[in-house]
């Protein structure tokens, strides 16, 4: 005799899971027990929330669904922070989650929850079986949804009377025949008509001022080799959003990210390759950008052409990224646009020195540029197997400016839904994926908090990480001298308590800790961290810096005129 846990858990390596996040409890700890017997690697997390934003970003490194599986109740209301994360950036996620038994349901049952009914909203399908036949079908379905198309989380309840029930071996061998292997190399890719796609090559080939926007959805469709070829053969100035640096590597001469708002407010014709008009790029709206651009938005997503932008309805390229931009570039033939403008190198020049001397200006106290300067320094000899990740408001909006990348899918951050608290879980789900590569977690003191337990995941799970905490001592900024802490009442809201030692609470889960106060303090801790990463070892360095100055916090989409009620 077999269990429905087996047969949970052979459907899912059968569909190609080998990886699995979550936290267990009644009823589904034999599930997770059932998967570690057949091989499929189960990452145990402390909460719900980290673990769902690993699933979810295992999803997009590897273009195969991430797996949650967490108990019902509480556990799935838990984990709806992935579930929006994986909706919202379009990643493809299986939810997995215990329930009630079928005789309890409407008594008050054990956690009881409609979870079919609550997920719905946020999920592309939400599924219950009610009978083993319809186990490895459900699970097909679901893993399948979450991949093909718009890719989104799925929903499988799992009853305790599915879980715990005893089933005959051969029926489960006998089920299993129904399901296959799902790979991304199954998804459907199409290519808009071949009429449209040479007007719009004529239409780039117009341009004044071209400029290509690269986002998160051109490096998870793999299409950086297609897009490097566009941009340098056509010479064309690019601008990657936060998760597409590295597409096109950021030392390209045709990188403009140092002339952001320059290079978005001169641009006639905008190519939009897996980048949405949303808060991101300012909606594509004026003063931002000219009244009379013209947005080329490439998708996959049918919805997301002309959104935000009516006139782009009679660009758009609706189709695989990764084929589109190919079309493009045989389309273009030997066109070659001028490049850079002289205009926007003197922008470029002026602001990378303006940040070269933040960097280099010593305080009484670190800040960011100066920190960031000497991780800079001491990741560049290993850049393209180093992955980023970063979280936290100044922490993560000055990483971005502070580290190139020169390889796609190197730089994670709080992405479409600006989330705080997806930091460690992100971490862990990129050494899952790239164990050959070194992976540092740049984490705000504030979004630290969200998941810091996690820590010792990193550690059970021999999951080696390096987390650098930037330490001042609040949200945005820290509490002036002016304010006492022993006046909690007069504390503002944004205040954390002084100098948290984050490094004794990392030595107190088993990694390595150090504190840093100075430049040297920097430099050899985290010399010391790369050394405790290639031995295994995951080290918390604690970074003291300035807690800053008090000002309007905000974001450049802010900046208009206030709408009138």
């Amino acid at each position: 005799m077999s269990s429905g846990a087996q047969l949970i858990a052979l459907s899912l390596k059968k569909l190609g899971v080998t990886t699995v996040f979550g936290i267990v409890g009644i009823p589904i700890v034999e599930v997770g027990d059932a998967l570690i017997k057949e091989g499929v690697r189960f990452i145990a997390f402390r909460n719900e929330q980290a673990a769902s934003y690993a699933a979810s970003a295992y999803g997009y490194l590897t273009g195969k669904p991430g797996v949650l599986l967490v108990v019902g109740g509480p556990g799935i209301i838990h984990a709806l922070p992935g579930v929006l994360n994986a909706r919202s950036n379009k990643w493809p996620l299986l939810v997995l989650a215990g329930s009630s038994s079928f005789s309890d349901v409407s008594k008050g049952g054990f956690q009881e929850l409609d979870q079919v009914s609550a997920m719905e909203p946020w999920t592309k399908l939400s599924l219950k079986p009610t009978s083993f036949d319809q186990v490895p079908l459900f699970l097909y379905k679901a893993y399948k949804a979450s991949l093909f198309g718009t890719p989104g989380a799925t929903y499988i309840d799992l009853p305790a009377d599915i879980v715990e029930n005893a089933i005959e071996a051969d029926r489960v061998q006998n089920l299993l025949g129904y399901i296959s292997e799902i790979t991304p190399q199954h998804v459907p890719r199409s290519l808009p008509p071949p009429e449209r796609l040479q007007g719009i090559a004529e239409l780039i080939k117009s341009a004044k001022s071209p400029l290509v926007v690269i986002g998160k959805g051109a490096a998870y469709s793999e299409a950086h080799q297609e897009i490097r070829e566009l941009v340098e053969s056509h010479n064309l100035p690019f601008l990657p959003t936060p998760m597409g640096k590295g597409v096109v590597s950021d030392h390209s001469d045709l990188n403009v990210s140092s002339a952001r708002s320059q290079a978005l407010k001169s641009a006639d014709i905008v190519l939009l390759l897996g980048a949405r008009l949303n808060w991101i790029l300012h909606f594509g709206e004026s003063p931002r950008y000219s009244e009379s651009v013209k947005f080329i938005q490439v998708d996959s997503t049918a919805e997301e052409i002309g959104h935000n932008s009516i006139s782009s309805l009679d660009y758009g390229l609706l189709g695989d990224i990764k084929l589109i931009t190919k079309q493009l570039h045989n389309l273009l033939g030997f066109y070659k646009y001028p490049g850079v403008t002289q205009s926007m190198k003197t922008t470029i020049a002026k602001n990378n020195s303006s940040l070269k001397t933040k960097e280099t200006t010593v305080g009484a106290q670190l800040n960011y540029n100066n920190v960031y300067k000497v991780l800079r320094e001491l990741i560049s000899p290993r850049e393209s197997d180093t992955i980023l990740v970063s979280e936290g408001a100044n922490t993560m909006d000055i990483a971005r400016i502070s580290f190139p990348q020169s390889t796609p899918k190197n730089r994670l951050d709080a992405g479409t839904n600006a989330t705080m608290g997806v930091g460690m879980g992100y971490a862990l789900a990129a050494k899952v994926v790239s164990p050959g590569k070194t992976v540092v977690a740049i984490e705000g003191d504030s979004a630290f908090g969200f998941s810091a337990m996690e820590v010792e995941t990193a550690v059970r799970a021999h999951l080696p990480l390096i987390v650098v905490v930037m330490n001042n001592s609040g949200i945005y900024h820290g509490v002036p001298e002016t304010v006492s802490y022993a006046e909690f009442e007069k504390l503002p809201s944004t205040a954390l308590s002084k100098e948290t030692r984050y490094d004794l609470l990392g030595q107190s889960l088993g990694a390595e800790g150090y504190t840093a106060s100075t430049i040297d303090d920097v430099k050899s801790a985290f010399s010391k961290a790369l050394k405790n990463s290639e031995q295994g070892k995951t080290t918390v360095i604690n970074v003291i810096i300035s807690p800053g100055t008090k000002k309007k916090i905000g974001f450049g989409w802010q900046n208009k005129k206030a709408t009138k009620l």
